[in-house]
Formats: C-alpha cells, structure tokens, sequence
C-alpha cells in the first residue's frame, strides 16, 4: 500500500497514566488494530526563523499556522526515507502535506536550497514556503510510539507517545534520539486521529475515567523549555 502524501483530519490529544492505558487496550482490542511497524521511534527536525516566528505564533493560538518538518523512523543515515512534511491547521482542522526523499536530499533541499530531482506540486508548495521564509534547523524532538488504527475505519488512528525528548543541538536525524525530557513523569501523550469525529466507545471511556483534551505541543514545550534554560542562563550571569 502506498503512503499517504496528503492528511485532512481533526487531531486531539489527551494526557493518560499507565495505569489508564492498560484499561484502554483492553478495550482497544475490540476496535482498533496495532500499526504493523509496532513501536517505533520517530525522530523531527522542526524548521523555523532565527527568532522562532513559527512557534512563537503558534502559541499565540491563531486561526490559521504552520509548521515544516523533517521526520525519520529510527536514526537517518544519509540515504535513509525520510519525509519532508508542511503541516497547516485552520480552524482545528490538520491539513499535512509530505513527501519522501533520502535525508541527505532533504537536508539539501531545506539547507542549501537544491531541489531534489523528483517534481510534484507537494514539492513546489513546500519550496515556495522555505524560499518566502527564512529557516534553519531549530530543534530536534524524539519519542516512542505505538500507532492503531480503526477495524471499521482505517482512517481513524490512536497513536501513544512516550520519552519524548528535545535537544537544540546536534539537530540532525543521524545522532540518534537523546535530549531533554518533556512529558510529566507517568504520563503518556495519546493523539486521536479522526475525519469523521471520535466514535461513542472512545469518548464514554474517556468520561467514565476522568480524562480531559489537552492543547499540548511538543515543540511549543521545547520552546518553552529552551527560553526558560536561557532565562536562568541570564540570571546567573547577571548575579
């Protein structure tokens, strides 16, 4: 089966314990089946302006934002897939736009501003993003996941996310998944994935366990994360 190259859904996130996860797979066996790559460690680059401009407004909540990243499924090598993919929300709808190539083009691509040789209008809509915006690599985030998908339907997904990690450092795919930690401790981030709503025996089991959506992003945490490091940086040395 081909990979997907284009993405129109809702995405919600919840904070969910161990202990709530294990009660949820029980459950989760009646509907939803595991991805078939397990669990897996995904790697981004997320790219952004020397003042942080994305995420800055970002986390200002807009109608409308982006975000451009670079992802890999375990540690790159030069000629490993990646998938270069612009991620656009409006109105709490996701629209994602990606597209494969080997790392060593990607970094190319965004770094040195050389095409790759391939042609596509997901290609073009991405250059014309990183020519109108000036980036550079700005922070490397890594983290565990387990993905599933819906029997019924297999547009729907749960994906549960653990050690997540950050650096701005070594931002590169090919050193491996090592950083800072960012989820509270006992805590997994679980994302629902869906185009047509989230189905009753999913939100029943949320009420019936006390667990609320969350706005949560990992790199608006690592933002966050990376000014107050440079705030105490500040106050020592001005002390």
């Amino acid at each position: 089966m081909s990979t997907p190259t284009t993405f129109e859904r809702k995405e919600v996130k919840y904070f969910i314990t161990y202990q709530q996860r294990a009660k949820l797979a029980n459950l989760m066996e009646l509907y939803m089946s595991p991805d078939s790559f397990g669990k897996s460690t995904i790697m981004n680059i997320y790219y952004d302006t020397d003042d942080k401009q994305f995420i800055r407004h970002s986390m200002e909540k807009p109608v409308y934002k982006e975000k451009l990243r670079v992802r890999s499924y375990g540690t790159a090598t030069p000629d490993s897939t990646v998938f270069v993919e612009l991620k656009k929300k409006y109105k709490g709808v996701v629209y994602k736009r990606r597209v494969s190539m080997s790392q060593s083009d990607a970094k190319l691509w965004l770094e040195k501003n050389t095409l790759p040789l391939k042609d596509s209008q997901i290609i073009r809509e991405i250059d014309y993003f990183t020519h109108y915006n000036a980036i550079k690599p700005s922070v490397l985030l890594s983290y565990q996941r387990e993905a599933f998908f819906g029997k019924e339907n297999s547009d729907f997904r749960m994906t549960f996310d653990e050690s997540i990690l950050w650096r701005d450092y070594d931002v590169c795919l090919c050193k491996g998944a090592y950083g800072s930690k960012l989820l509270p401790k006992g805590t997994q981030l679980l994302e629902v994935k869906a185009a047509l709503g989230i189905p009753l025996w999913l939100t029943k089991f949320f009420s019936e366990n006390n667990i609320f959506r969350t706005s949560y992003s990992k790199y608006g945490n690592a933002y966050v994360a990376m000014t107050q490091r440079e705030s105490e940086r500040g106050n020592k040395f001005s002390a």
